[in-house]
């Protein structure tokens, strides 16, 4: 579960920015897993999420709130929780 005490408050200029990203409208399939989803399936999903990422001009937004979060599911930002939680353990050690 996401940490809710990293969030900000619920002000609509702290989220704007969502509305400007290139997830805008899609399924939301397209960026978190299905139950039991593993091996070439969720490498391929990661892969179309992250392609959408790419071109997305909050990309760096989206990033930075994930991390403050602690987002447990998904891709944001451009990355996988796995590659989010590595970066974390990262910044800690660093």
């Amino acid at each position: 579960m996401a940490n809710l005490k990293r969030l900000p408050m619920p002000l609509l200029e702290t989220y704007e920015w969502q509305f400007d990203g290139a997830c805008m409208g899609l399924d939301s399939a397209v960026f978190f897993s299905p139950d039991a989803e593993r091996g070439a399936a969720k490498a391929l999903r990661e892969a179309g999420a992250k392609a959408v990422c790419a071109t997305c001009p909050v990309i760096d937004q989206c990033r930075e709130h994930a991390l403050n979060a602690r987002e447990p599911y998904g891709v944001w930002g451009g990355l996988t929780v796995d590659e989010r939680a590595q970066l974390v353990r990262t910044a800690k050690a660093g």
